[in-house]
């Protein structure tokens, strides 16, 4: 029987902690917290968005990393394969806007408890408030030094080592990068790290006078440094005192980082406040509005078509007089008020930091992993899943669809591993 440790007790480890002692592997699973599970608790606000229902294609349209390596993994374990596996754990699913997919309780507890109940139903071996100090492979065996939260130190053997101890995005949890420092002990390279799905800071001021204000169907639109239109979603976002935030912005930031990654400079990025209306439609809808009351002040005349917080600050930035009449403001006045309600730039100046990133773009290069079995191509017997690895995508569950795959081909394949 194969004995397999793994390292971290989060979406990836979980799964490839049952999958291995399903395929009849004898199973560790070491946690350095006091909970599995603890990131996928705070995962969907609380609510665990578990995976998304898109077809396969779509899974890949939406991996902005290293799309091709997770094709072995994808077939192996897909989307609607993890809801099954799930229904047959009795979590009760649901699907919402978008296909984004949630326990039909909305509670990320839920989704932790059914894996908890599996894992102690399989009688896997479960290790809390332990950290790994190192590992050493040693002929066909694996040395693991373990310590506990008392300082005592232990060494366990194992056949195969599995890493999945996430990446450096919300430190509190327990991502503080340990997979990465394992990963180069074993020889491996990790590529750039950086915050991904997170908050953007602009240069410009005008989103702090706005903080709190939240907008749904408006457009988010983002240019590469080429002028090559890259991203462009109808969602929903948030202004606050740093910049922009909300579901649209979190994902066009996977872009930037990517960027940033590649040591590239980002480009441009606009919202369209008035997506249902095109140039000449929003124009008509203005004339209207303003031959309403021709003696009313500009300031006063937008009421019906914008939030009252935002008024102001569109009143500032077209360079209209805010208390000219209405039957004053000229064509050209009126041309630019529709252009800039269409295409209001926001200038990147930078991302918020991993504490607040949803996750870390970069880990171990898939180039050094085989990606049907996520095994190490340096060291025999080593694998990674999750986020550790160079691997992420867009929002929308597929982010922890890459972990529960990776999960799934790393636990498979480390028990099915023969004798080295």
């Amino acid at each position: 029987m194969n004995k397999i440790l793994i390292v971290g007790g989060g979406a990836a480890g979980m799964m490839a902690a049952i999958i291995a002692a399903r395929e009849g592997a004898s199973v560790l699973l070491v946690e350095k917290n006091e909970k599995l599970g603890k990131k996928l608790f705070i995962t969907g606000k609380g609510r665990c968005n578990v995976t998304n229902a898109c077809e396969r294609a779509e899974l890949f349209n939406n991996v902005t990393s290293n799309g091709r390596f997770l094709y072995s993994a994808f077939e192996s374990f897909d989307n609607a394969a993890l809801m099954h596996f799930f229904e047959d754990l009795g979590l009760k699913l649901k699907i919402e806007r978008g296909k984004r997919v949630f326990p039909e309780s909305d509670k990320s507890s839920d989704v932790i408890k059914a894996l908890k109940e599996e894992i102690e139903r399989l009688k896997i071996e479960v290790r809390l408030n332990t950290t790994v100090k190192g590992f050493e492979f040693k002929e066909n065996i694996c040395l693991v030094t373990l310590e506990n939260n008392s300082s005592k130190t232990a060494v366990e053997k194992c056949d195969s080592l599995i890493i999945a101890t996430g990446g450096i995005s919300y430190a509190s949890t327990g991502s503080t990068g340990d997979g990465y420092r394992f990963a180069k002990q074993a020889g491996h390279s990790v590529t750039p790290l950086v915050p991904s799905l997170v908050g953007i800071e602009t240069e410009e001021d005008f989103p702090e006078k706005l903080q709190g204000l939240s907008l749904k169907n408006v457009t988010l639109t983002l240019e590469n440094e080429k002028g090559k239109k890259i991203y462009s979603e109808l969602g929903e976002m948030l202004f606050t005192h740093y910049g922009i935030s909300g579901p649209l912005v979190l994902s066009a930031s996977s872009l930037i980082a990517d960027a940033m990654a590649k040591k590239k400079n980002v480009g441009k990025m606009w919202l369209d406040l008035k997506p249902g209306m095109n140039i000449d439609e929003l124009n008509a809808r203005l004339l209207k509005d303003f031959s309403g009351e021709l003696n009313k002040a500009f300031r006063n005349s937008l009421d019906s078509l914008l939030p009252q917080s935002m008024i102001p600050v569109i009143v500032e930035l077209s360079g209209i007089a805010p208390d000219k009449k209405v039957n004053s403001i000229t064509k050209e006045e009126r041309q630019k008020l529709v252009e800039l309600l269409k295409h209001l730039e926001i200038t990147f100046s930078g991302l918020r930091d991993f504490n607040e990133a949803i996750i870390t773009k970069g880990g171990v290069s898939v180039k050094e992993v085989n990606p049907k079995t996520m095994e190490s191509k340096l060291c025999e017997g080593l694998y990674f899943a999750g986020e550790v690895l160079d691997l992420d995508a867009m929002t929308g569950g597929f982010n922890l669809q890459i972990a529960w795959s990776t999960g799934y081909a790393a636990g498979y394949a480390a028990a099915h591993k023969e004798g080295r």
